[in-house]
């Protein structure tokens, strides 16, 4: 992709640079410009409390017959980076 591809949208024009990871809605990033640091870190630690719960339960409907525990390892081993 072309350093500064232009991407339309519904709501208007957006400048992608590809060493961006996603592009943040200005509205948002004012919103957490406004939080304390403090604030934005318990954020970060909800967002990962939240995808820890989410794929324990699709783990769960995936194998029920798992003990607690090897969800809980399995869980930990995909936040870990592993695929396999």
């Amino acid at each position: 992709m072309p350093r500064g591809v232009d991407i339309i949208m519904a709501m208007g024009k957006w400048r992608l640079d590809p060493g961006q990871i996603e592009v943040v809605d200005d509205a948002i990033v004012e919103v957490l410009r406004r939080k304390q640091p403090w604030e934005r870190v318990a954020m970060v630690g909800e967002a990962n409390r939240t995808v820890r719960l989410l794929m324990a339960g699709g783990i769960r409907s995936r194998h029920p017959d798992w003990t607690a525990e090897q969800v809980r390892r399995e869980v930990a081993r995909r936040m870990l980076g592993g695929t396999g």
